[in-house]
């Protein structure tokens, strides 16, 4: 299996890069989020990878951080939900909007993808919901990308990737508060709903304005 590869960009088509590793050339299919942050051509570039095999085919895709690359993971578990499906996901929401998503029950940002119609979104929704806090509750060591890749992005004259450097505290920040939940004896789903949620109302909220948030969010109404 093939986990991450590093060399330098050949060439990039719509859907694709071509990658050179020490001469060997790797086809690696990414999504267009990813295809937007990732360095011009003859730079160096590091990928985590994901291989697909099928009857007549191999495919290795391509993803920022471990956390992209285990949301491409679980929404190809989703019947309906092929490799290229999940790739659209990913690029319309991001990692972190899947998680958003799917904690919420927003099956209708799912849908917004082109190719998703309504009922592959619902069983996306329905289906990874009890998932969704596990992943959203990883690590910012393991949501951040390579440190080689995030100089790149860094450095990188391309759309939204300044605005992209910022994701990983804001995840640390989200894995931080519903750890914190979790202590205090909440439900994983309900948290990872909780924080999401405040998270929608301030996606660049601390740790302590998350848990705030998101305790007002859980507390007994009426």
């Amino acid at each position: 299996m093939i986990g991450r590869l590093s060399g330098r960009i050949e060439y990039r088509a719509e859907d694709h890069i071509l990658l050179d590793v020490h001469g060997v050339g790797y086809l690696i299919y990414c999504s267009e989020r990813t295809l937007m942050a990732l360095p011009r051509n003859c730079e160096p570039v590091s990928l985590y990878t994901e291989l697909v095999v099928r009857e007549d085919l191999l495919q290795l895709f391509g993803f920022l951080s471990l956390v992209e690359k285990e949301w491409h993971r679980l929404l190809m578990s989703v019947q309906g939900i092929g490799a290229r499906a999940s790739m659209a996901i990913l690029g319309a929401l991001g990692p972190e909007g899947v998680g958003r998503a799917i904690a919420l029950g927003d099956w209708n940002s799912v849908k917004a993808t082109k190719g998703i119609g309504p009922k592959t979104a619902q069983r996306v929704v329905n289906e990874l919901k009890d998932k969704a806090p596990s992943i959203m509750a990883m690590t910012s060591a393991l949501t951040q990308p390579s440190s080689e890749m995030q100089d790149i992005i860094e450095v990188v004259d391309v759309p939204n990737a300044k605005a992209r450097t910022k994701e990983p505290a804001a995840q640390h920040s989200q894995a931080d508060a519903m750890s914190a939940l979790a202590n205090l004896g909440y439900p994983p789903s309900e948290a990872a709903a909780a924080v999401a949620q405040a998270m929608e109302e301030d996606a660049c909220a601390d740790t302590a304005s998350l848990i705030h948030t998101a305790l007002k969010l859980l507390a007994p109404k009426g």
